[in-house]
């Protein structure tokens, strides 16, 4: 039996291998459909894989590790030659979801992310911090190698940081959301979110690719989603706005069009930023305040049991106290 498993756990640790690698190289790929040129570098303003690589770590451990670099190799292989610079950035995304996972971890990070230090955490620690390992070694190295004038440094880096901050803020709780849902997930609101998603695919596209400046419609509809369906609905929203806004901010039209390519980065980063923070906070705290009324009830109602069972004359263990002759 024991060198059954011995021999199952190699395989069972490649195929988990092989799969976070798939994962992590389709991501890839999907991001570089679109692109934004920034003093001359290649950006991506978002960039899915390392939402998706931060998730795989949350849900296996340190394991998946091998996959996540295995996965941003097959990225870089497949739209250059494996250069210093190249390696520079492989390494780079596949510390920064690391230190991602290390820092979530000491703080005691929940991935039902049912609570607002959760939300926070993710934020913060998960997005904002540890993606500085990669925006500093992708965009430091180009400057290294001459690919980039020191000049554009900073702009190109904030870029990059940008981008992996929102494949975290976007992707990593769109995951966490569907690998905790049971499905099929609010069935006795079925009627609702079909209507939620009727809505926000008229209402989403209008918006981004209007000549007239409305992407605050948007905001409504990630309220509606977070009050009726918490993280996972926000989220889905969240991320199909940002899939819009995207599109039509490469495609220079609706409110992006006629800006320079840095307005065009600030002005998507900026939207995108703040519809994330908006969509995973709000579900974070609603989720939290239901968690605190579900808690609430159950105290009430085992103390509305252990008053009834004094009442009717009951210990509270349930049993009748002993009369008189009973003691005797």
């Amino acid at each position: 039996m024991v060198a059954t498993q011995d021999l199952r756990r190699p395989g069972l640790f490649a195929l988990r291998t092989l799969a976070v690698a798939a994962c992590y190289f389709a991501a890839g790929r999907l991001g570089l459909l679109r692109q934004l040129v920034v003093e001359g570098a290649v950006v991506t303003p978002i960039w899915p894989p390392t939402g998706v690589a931060l998730t795989c770590l949350l849900l296996f451990g340190l394991g998946a590790w091998p996959g996540i670099a295995i996965g941003s190799l097959l990225v870089v292989m497949s739209i250059t030659t494996p250069q210093l610079a190249v390696l520079g950035t492989l390494l780079g995304n596949t510390l920064a979801p690391l230190a991602a996972y290390y820092l979530l971890r000491k703080v005691g990070f929940r991935t039902d992310l049912a609570r607002l230090r959760d939300g926070l955490a993710l934020v913060f620690l998960g997005a904002l911090a540890a993606m500085l390992i990669s925006a500093t070694a992708g965009a430091g190295l180009l400057v290294l190698t001459g690919k980039l004038a020191m000049s554009g440094f900073w702009l190109v880096w904030s870029a990059w940081w940008a981008g992996d901050a929102m494949g975290v803020l976007i992707v990593t709780p769109v995951l966490l959301a569907l690998y905790a849902t049971p499905w099929p997930p609010y069935p006795h609101r079925w009627k609702e979110a079909v209507g939620l998603t009727l809505v926000a695919c008229g209402l989403i596209p209008l918006a981004a690719h209007s000549s007239v400046s409305l992407l605050f419609l948007v905001y409504p509809l990630l309220i509606w989603a977070a009050l009726r369906f918490q993280l996972t609905g926000s989220m889905l929203c969240a991320l199909f706005a940002s899939v819009m806004a995207t599109i039509a901010a490469t495609d220079r039209v609706g409110p992006f069009a006629h800006l320079t390519g840095v307005e065009v980065m600030i002005k998507l980063q900026a939207f995108n930023g703040a519809m994330a923070l908006t969509a995973l906070l709000l579900s974070a705290v609603i989720t939290e305040q239901l968690n605190t009324r579900r808690s609430v009830e159950q105290a009430c109602q085992e103390l509305v049991e252990v008053l009834e069972h004094l009442t009717a004359g009951e210990s509270p263990q349930g049993r009748p106290p002993m009369d008189a002759d009973d003691r005797g």
